[in-house]
């Protein structure tokens, strides 16, 4: 009987998952919340502006294995170090929301040189 009903609370909570969360992907998308949070007025993608470009923090975290939970905790703490500018913190932002910029963050590569930008001797 205990498994039965163990079992149909799997189901019930599964079902009334997203399909988005229930595949591991996020619900929300997570250049909206960092519009939402208007984030992108210090910081941008690739771009360093009164924050570092979130590229520059997915390459200074890379080969942290704790990087998400690192940065979603500094999204929700703040910062206080690294130059004249200070990230304050952000406690309105959930934790499932901060989890999901600090993935995209972390999904950011560096991109490769245009052939423009290749510098010829």
């Amino acid at each position: 009987m205990r498994l039965k009903t163990t079992c149909a609370l799997i189901a019930f909570i599964a079902a009334a998952m997203p399909l988005s969360a229930a595949e591991g992907k996020d619900p929300v998308d997570p250049q909206a919340l960092l519009t939402h949070y208007k984030c992108y007025i210090c910081h941008a993608d690739r771009e360093t502006k009164a924050g570092p470009a979130y590229v520059d923090v997915a390459a200074q975290y890379r080969k942290a294995p704790d990087a998400i939970s690192v940065i979603a905790l500094e999204i929700r703490r703040g910062l206080r170090h690294g130059g004249p500018w200070h990230m304050p913190p952000h406690p309105e932002v959930s934790v499932a929301e901060a989890r999901a910029m600090a993935r995209y963050i972390m999904s950011l590569e560096p991109s490769k040189a245009t052939p423009q930008e290749v510098k010829r001797p």
